[in-house]
């Protein structure tokens, strides 16, 4: 009995497969339908690849039917490729008989790398079609490029095989250094505002020597790339006041993905790292984003470096990280950064006026602002912190505490927080966190209020009347001009910008 009922079971399963008509197809009738009719894959260096765009192909039919080719118009000459249901085809460039059932659909992937030369030379627009069976019953879909020229600064192949480096830390790292007299770029130590820079691997300054930024210079960094100032080596970055979206007098510095998706993923490259003993280093309306480190600053007590006008997102570690540094900073914005947005480590000599260090990372609770004064491993492991000044500055962020001070025995630890908003509420029974009664450290601080910033989420900080930072500061430590280019009025606000009336929020 049991025998016989298997073969029933058999013989039912058999009869079912005879039945389907899942392979029986018809051809498509140019009756396809698609998620969009057509694909901007955003703008794009020249000779980097994009990132990966989707094109969903409906079949709405009762039908299964069989699409007899899609190609790229431009055919195995097209800079697009892509990949259907999995399936790389002919170069990524053509396939044949596609099968599509009723109602259902199947995915097209579709990258690109194109060079300057391959764009109409009027609009910088490479473009191609994916194409659809073809004659009567031919669909397309368009795809749309901007390619970006730029000039591209990299480590050179020796004559070993072996790629150009340099060392840092005892170690040989893919990088090289700037050459004011280069056959090619011409003086790498000028960056103008002509066209962007991409830079691959860590362009060093050499010793001695001094590397400029135009206003509105944009650099673009490759994974596992950076700029370092070397010994004795200076960097000036002379952005301006923007007038515009634009930001057309700024000097940017991010990553070489140009698509949106792409814009406040931190991480994408390294840093800008000043070594020891650099000198007469001076930045002012720069924006920076995305790095590991945003900058890195040590052992320049000698020399004092200005930071003004400045605005630095979305950093793995840091914002601002300053080891045994002199610091001037005005006009200063941080935020997103896993661990603080600035550090001031192994102590060193700090102002900061007007600034705005925020800090909404997204989890470990890390802080805002951060002072210490050791730095375990080194020789000697304390350091004296002589001054650190915070000015009609707001700390805050989306955790409970954004102020950690950490000293250790051995090394002063002097620190002064006047007419600053600051959240904190941790325990007030350190010392180090007295905040209404030790006036030796702090003087006229607003503790754990809102400063309502208009957009923090969208990196913008501006405040309006409603602020609990509106006209808090004091006038002793005015910045006539907040980092906008507009007007401070009297008694100030704190932070960065001056207060104006928003439009209503989105």
């Amino acid at each position: 009995m049991r025998h016989f009922s298997s073969l029933v079971v058999l013989g039912f399963l058999i009869t079912l497969c005879c039945c389907r008509s899942d392979f029986e197809t018809t051809a498509s009738n140019g009756d396809l339908t698609f998620s969009k009719d057509t694909i901007y894959l955003d703008t794009v260096f020249s000779g980097i690849s994009s990132s990966t765009y989707t094109l969903k192909v409906y079949n709405r039919s009762k039908k299964d039917v069989t699409i007899p080719t899609i190609k790229l118009g431009k055919r195995l000459n097209s800079k697009y490729r892509m990949t259907v249901d999995g399936m790389a085809g002919n170069q990524g460039k053509e396939f044949e008989n596609i099968t599509l059932l009723a109602k259902d659909s199947l995915y097209i992937f579709i990258e690109t790398t194109a060079n300057i030369t391959d764009a109409s030379p009027s609009d910088f627009l490479y473009t191609d079609d994916i194409e659809f069976d073809s004659g009567s019953r031919q669909q397309k879909v368009a795809l749309v490029t901007l390619i970006k020229d730029a000039v591209f600064l990299y480590p050179e192949k020796l004559s070993n095989g072996k790629s150009e480096s340099i060392s840092i830390d005892g170690e040989d790292t893919y990088g090289f250094f700037l050459n004011e007299n280069d056959p090619i770029n011409g003086n790498e130590l000028h960056f103008t505002n002509q066209k962007p820079y991409v830079i691959y691997g860590y362009a060093a300054v050499p010793e001695g020597k001094t590397v400029i930024f135009d206003a509105g210079a944009r650099v673009h960094f490759h994974a596992n790339s950076g700029l370092i100032v070397s010994k004795e080596a200076s960097l000036k970055i002379n952005g301006t006041l923007s007038n515009t979206e634009l930001l057309e007098g700024e000097v940017i510095f991010e990553g070489d993905r140009l698509e949106p998706l792409y814009a406040s993923i931190p991480g994408q490259w390294g840093t800008v790292w000043l070594q020891n003993e650099t000198k007469n280093n001076i930045i002012n309306h720069l924006t920076l984003k995305n790095a590991t480190i945003g900058l890195l600053i040590e052992n320049n007590l000698g020399n004092t470096m200005s930071i003004k006008n400045t605005q630095i997102y979305d950093c793995t570690n840091y914002g601002i990280l300053a080891k045994n540094a002199k610091i001037e900073g005005e006009n200063i914005v941080i935020n997103r950064a896993g661990r603080a947005s600035l550090a001031c480590n192994y102590g060193g000599n700090y102002t900061f006026t007007h600034c705005t260090f925020n800090n909404n990372w997204n989890g470990n609770s890390p802080t805002s602002v951060s002072l210490n004064n050791y730095e375990l491993g080194a020789t000697p492991e304390v350091n004296a912190l002589t001054q650190a000044t915070f000015n009609n500055c707001i700390i805050y962020g989306s955790y409970s505490n954004h102020l950690s001070l950490d000293k250790k025995d051995g090394a002063s630890f002097d620190y002064l927080f006047n007419n600053c908003l600051i959240k904190f509420f941790g325990a007030t029974t350190n010392p180090l966190y007295q905040f209404t009664t030790d006036s030796s450290h702090y003087n006229a601080i607003i503790l754990n209020k809102d400063p309502k910033f208009y957009k923090a989420a969208d990196n913008n900080f501006a405040i309006d009347e409603s602020s609990s930072a509106f006209a808090k500061g004091n006038p002793v430590y005015l910045i006539p001009l907040d980092i906008t280019g507009t007007t401070r009025s009297l008694p100030p606000d704190l932070g960065a910008y001056q207060s104006k009336t928003f439009p209503k929020k989105d």
